[in-house]
């Protein structure tokens, strides 16, 4: 029970986060898209390079196993969900987790996006037989894999480098971009003035 409890708060914790950063306003979504106002894309840059700096950073120190930690298979239907998954974010200004935020927060068009996920992942699990003959779900690379090779862990790297310092690397290039990003990569039109 406590673990649910703490599930909760830590997931009502992050929601907050979320809908205080812009991400459940399908509009900030959408500049951000157009990378017209890239201030949520800084926000999500920074949080994975500060985790990844903090996660990898406390498994060298002996506080965090990261070795246990879920690592999905990779196959051709991720790469297609993927870009499925993007479209859809486009479109709709909500990826599921938002979708979920906004709904919370009262947004009705929320609503109708977490159906059509819904509807969706239906429809993927009726047809599933057919995708895992297809091939796409076949695995890649050998399946479970990583970049760098950590430590107790039960996947393959891809490379000898060690994983911990590859994580702290990237989490570190991943701030530094945040930091370097403009406010906008593309400028904004300017709304058509009046004439005199």
């Amino acid at each position: 029970m406590t673990i649910i409890l703490l599930a909760i708060v830590i997931g009502a914790a992050f929601g907050a986060v979320l809908d205080r950063v812009g991400a459940s306003n399908p509009t900030y979504i959408g500049k951000m898209l157009n990378l017209t106002n890239v201030n949520l894309a800084k926000s999500i840059l920074l949080a994975i390079g500060t985790g990844s700096v903090l996660m990898f950073g406390g498994q060298i120190a002996g506080i965090v196993d990261v070795g246990h930690m879920s690592v999905k298979t990779a196959y051709a239907g991720v790469f297609i969900g993927g870009l499925l998954l993007g479209a859809g974010w486009a479109i709709a200004g909500y990826c599921p987790g938002t979708g979920v935020v906004a709904a919370a927060t009262g947004r009705k068009d929320a609503l109708f996006f977490i159906a059509g996920g819904l509807l969706g992942a239906a429809a993927y699990m009726a047809t599933y037989p057919a995708w895992k003959a297809s091939g796409l779900l076949d695995k890649i690379a050998g399946g479970k894999v990583t970049l760098g090779t950590v430590p107790g862990a039960k996947y393959e790297g891809l490379t000898a480098m060690p994983g911990d310092l590859m994580g702290i690397v990237l989490g570190l290039c991943f701030i530094a971009l945040a930091f370097a990003l403009p406010e906008r990569l593309v400028p904004q039109k300017a709304a058509p003035q009046p004439a005199e």
